[in-house]
């Protein structure tokens, strides 16, 4: 098979198509760059996904902020944490140290008269200002001389929601007034849209979409499917269905367990799931059995087999999809983001063995049609 760009390699896995070598991906966290690049691995202000030699590069354009106008006032700082009120009138304690999940202190949002007095208003126009479009434009276009595959990324509902009210009270509002959340689900998909309409209108459109979505814990999702599929899916087809009208595939992030949501993402139209936290209890060696011939699957490899940095461990973990690799649908990715204990040239040997098992397979076997 011929040697492809990165962008034919994305697009045809997404596409579920064969490949010349699996395209690979990874998000290293600003303390693993800084780490590296003490280190002497990386130069400052060098492009990691270019160093690395990355097959898909994106931009986060759209700020989601309810007042955008709204300057964070900090209300109480130590050494390690400083708590804030943000745009949204939420309470966050955020580390100064490293990155991670803010603690969710209060909200002023809680219920639906507060959600339609404080939030609600904001979001119901276009305001250009909340667009980056220089910041879109450039990596769009740097991502065309590269040959990358470029994708809008941004958050969905359930990941705009709880920055306003918290996952507590967005869970209870489900349970006890689903009216409420449904209108924060399509006020919020309408948002988005109007705003994307907007950015491709004037700067033209990517190659894919990349919707985050944490709908996940431990075990458990966040809901129910059939809660899904009543309060979330709708604005998640709305999404979906608007990106397909624009040739365009979707790509969705979930951390934690949400294998029991997988069938309703599909039906709402996703494209390709990321990033199947091992951890959490996912595996995409279930999942392809039951939905390989719909969807890609992107990541899923144990993000601890890096951080051991033995490559023994690494090893392993990869092998043991290999046969996810032979006949394309496949992106290489941990299952979650990159943390500062992995070494730089773990990462190098993580692309190169991904790479490798890949080409080694060759891209010959064609796909198998399988059954949900």
């Amino acid at each position: 098979m011929k040697e492809m760009t990165s962008f034919e390699r994305v697009q045809r896995t997404l596409d579920l198509k064969p490949v010349d070598q699996v395209p690979g991906c990874e998000d290293p966290w600003a303390a693993t760059l800084e780490r590296w690049i003490k280190e002497g691995h990386l130069k400052y202000g060098e492009d990691v996904a270019e160093h690395f030699q990355m097959d898909l590069r994106g931009s986060w354009p759209i700020n989601g902020v309810a007042d955008i106008d709204f300057k964070p006032v900090t209300l109480e700082e130590n050494e390690e944490t400083v708590l804030q009120l943000d745009g949204n009138g939420a309470k966050l304690r955020r580390h100064k140290q490293h990155d991670s999940t803010p603690e969710h202190v209060d909200f002023n949002v809680k219920d639906r008269r507060s959600w339609e007095e404080h939030i609600k208003p904001h979001l119901l126009k276009l305001n250009r200002r909340r667009i980056n479009f220089d910041a879109y434009r450039k990596e769009r276009a740097y991502a065309a001389v590269k040959q990358r595959f470029f994708t809008w990324s941004g958050v969905a509902p359930f990941e705009q929601m709880h920055p306003v009210c918290g996952h507590e009270y967005m869970l209870i509002g489900m349970a006890d007034d689903p009216a409420w959340v449904k209108d924060m689900v399509m006020t919020y998909a309408r948002f988005t849209i109007m705003h994307l309409e907007e950015l491709f209108a004037s700067e033209g459109s990517p190659d894919g979409m990349f919707f985050y979505e944490d709908m996940g814990f431990k075990g458990r999702p966040f809901m129910s499917p059939a809660m899904y599929q009543e309060l979330l899916q709708p604005g998640h087809k709305l999404l979906f269905d608007w990106s397909h009208s624009r040739k365009l595939k979707v790509i969705v992030h979930s951390c934690g367990f949400v294998e029991p949501l997988v069938p309703g993402l599909v039906e709402a139209g996703m494209d390709c799931l990321q990033a199947m936290e091992v951890k959490a209890g996912m595996d995409m060696r279930k999942l392809k059995p039951r939905f390989g011939d719909r969807i890609a699957f992107f990541g899923n490899i144990d993000v601890r087999a890096l951080i051991s940095n033995d490559r023994k461990q690494i090893d392993e973990e990869m092998e043991a999809r290999i046969p996810l690799m032979l006949d394309g649908g496949y992106i290489l990715h941990s299952d979650h983001s990159i943390p500062p204990e992995v070494n730089h040239d773990t990462m190098l040997y993580f692309f190169q063995k991904g790479r490798e098992l890949s080409r080694r397979a060759g891209g010959k076997k064609g796909r198998k049609s399988t059954k949900a």
